[in-house]
């Protein structure tokens, strides 16, 4: 395999990266082509029983993750399945869909933008992009300092001026946030549940945009690498960042993580939000949710802990963010057994599902999906979850009837410095790239 061809692979799913103790597993991605155990990404993977995977305890490199390659059985289609005539739009005015702000609907229970509902709506017949991050880096002198964490931060995750560019441009480039669920519709047939495509009509020459946030779980290796600690309310209920900075000092924050940030952006430019939609949070659960450690019951802290975390998913509900299973312990679903699977499911549904309520949405660790019409699919789908989202190099959304397949690209080091060209329609990368990235100061 050449090695560009490795490094479109490795750019896959991101959160797990090089956790001591974890030994990386020989991934597959979707062409079935065994991924670099140096490939590394954020998220990790904890052993439970009965996985199949192969694992080396004593090995000190971090997970892979392999991506989503683009490579595709014949029957599901390509890149812009499903969406003909890219970019193209049929003017029409706002019709039974549209809603006042506040007012709830089947496609979202967020609150509504009076920004979108007063303009002229055109149907959107193009592809619809997705894009994903991990947690920003709040404090690069942490996370690029020369240690075996080095290069994980380097390639899987971007810094806060680098995000903060990145939204600017997408603005620029006339995309607009819309939530997941306005991309399908349920009706019931002869007694079964039919998921089917949804006539997506927005603000005239707007693209539409899906954002979402891979293990948005602040792991403790993303503590003491230059990551916040967890997310907060403020005295006025708005959402901010806690940290400790690498003084030592306690923090909050509106302008180092993703979640204020975009809140600020989307509260000065509401053009950018359709309908209020902001981003998806997906969490796993071993290490707790958004930085408050909700895994281990017996802890003295657990109820205080749940509590919070309960606060600042409810503010998150309300002002337009919502959340997807990204599995429990970040297990490759794919590679472990069937058993495994549901093991790891039926954990995410028992302690974190009631934390963030039920979602249609299950984002696959690794970007290592399972295949259609498989046992381990007819389980996902039979546990509610409606679209399953893997990683692709470009926009890619397939309806099977019984859930919406759909692709995400992966924003990070890595495609900001080896695939600008694929993504020079949404930012120019070579404007993006914080110089931070390249001051790694080299330990003794």
């Amino acid at each position: 395999m050449s090695k560009g061809r490795q490094t479109l692979l490795a750019c896959a799913l991101v959160p797990a990266l090089l956790l001591p103790g974890c030994a990386g597993p020989n991934l597959q991605g979707r062409n079935d082509t065994p991924l670099s155990a140096a490939n590394v990404s954020p998220g990790s993977q904890t052993p439970q029983a009965g996985d199949s995977q192969e694992r080396q305890p004593d090995a000190k490199q971090p997970d892979a993750h392999p991506t989503e390659t683009g490579a595709r059985k014949p029957d599901e289609g390509g890149p812009h399945a499903d969406q003909p005539h890219a970019g193209s739009t049929t003017t029409d005015q706002p019709g039974a869909e549209s809603r006042q702000p506040g007012e709830t609907g089947p496609a979202s229970d967020r609150p509504g933008s009076a920004a979108a509902d007063t303009q002229e709506l055109a149907v959107y017949r193009g592809p619809v992009e997705h894009i994903f991050f991990h947690p920003l880096i709040a404090y690069p002198t942490l996370a690029y300092d020369g240690d075996a964490m080095d290069k994980g931060y380097r390639d899987w995750f971007v810094t806060v001026p680098e995000f903060e560019r990145i939204v600017e441009s997408l603005y620029r480039n006339q995309y607009i946030l819309i939530d997941i669920r306005d991309l399908y519709e349920e009706r019931v047939e002869n007694g079964r549940r039919k998921l089917l495509k949804k006539e997506l009509r927005l603000p005239k020459n707007k693209k539409p945009l899906i954002i979402s946030i891979d293990d948005m779980n602040y792991y403790d290796y993303m503590r003491k690498n230059g990551n916040v600690h967890k997310l907060v309310l403020d005295g006025d209920g708005n959402v901010a960042a806690y940290s400790r900075t690498p003084e030592g000092n306690e923090s909050i924050a509106y302008d180092n993580e993703i979640v204020p940030i975009l809140d600020a952006f989307v509260r000065a430019h509401p053009d950018f939000s359709f309908r209020g939609a902001k981003g998806m949070i997906a969490l796993t659960g071993y290490e707790g949710v958004l930085g408050y450690r909700t895994q281990d019951a017996a802890s003295p802290h657990y109820e205080s802990e749940k509590r919070e975390a309960l606060k600042v998913i409810a503010r998150l509900k309300e002002t337009g963010w919502s959340f997807a299973s990204h599995g429990y312990g970040h297990r490759d679903a794919q590679r472990i057994s069937y058993n495994s699977l549901v093991e790891d499911t039926l954990r995410w549904k028992r302690e974190v599902e009631p934390l963030t309520g039920p979602t249609p949405v299950y984002v696959y660790p690794y970007g290592s999906r399972v295949e259609t019409n498989s046992d381990k699919y007819a389980f996902l789908v039979r546990s509610g979850f409606a679209v399953l989202c893997g990683v692709g190099p470009a926009p890619y959304l397939k309806y099977t009837g019984e859930a919406v397949m759909m692709d995400r690209r992966h924003i990070d080091g890595i495609a900001l410095e080896q695939q600008g060209e694929r993504l020079a329609h949404m930012f120019d990368s070579r404007q993006v790239i914080d110089a931070e990235r390249y001051r790694t100061a080299v330990k003794p």
